[in-house]
């Protein structure tokens, strides 16, 4: 069945960094778009990122944009998202999901993990 596991969240200051990685199973990884959402408490799903079958093409939400990269690994079935310049809005809980179909007209997933949270706090 489908996996999507995140890890690499933690407590960071701000103007810090983070890598998160979500490690993708029981699919055909590097023929599905990918997508970063994020939640924080209170609120509702927050589209980040997605990109592309190949990590050819990106876009990014305006609130991160310039300082978050999406990329994957399709090698080793895996998600990055590396922040820069973490603000305390940018407190979530982030998961990685499974795009559902193509190209960049939505951001609606099939499958999504269980998330790992990001704190950015001083």
């Amino acid at each position: 069945q489908v996996q999507l596991v995140e890890s690499g969240g933690g407590l960071v200051q701000p103007g810090g960094s983070l890598n998160l990685s979500c490690a993708a199973s029981g699919f055909t990884f590097k023929t599905y778009y990918m997508i970063w959402v994020r939640q924080a408490p209170g609120k509702g799903p927050e589209w980040v990122s997605v990109i592309n079958m190949g990590g050819t093409s990106t876009r990014y939400a305006d609130s991160v944009k310039g300082r978050f990269t999406i990329s994957r690994d399709n090698a080793r079935n895996t998600l990055y998202l590396h922040m820069n310049s973490l603000k305390p809005e940018d407190t979530a809980l982030y998961f990685c999901a499974r795009k559902r179909g193509y190209g960049f007209g939505d951001q609606n997933y099939d499958y999504r993990g269980q998330g790992t949270q990001v704190t950015v706090s001083s």
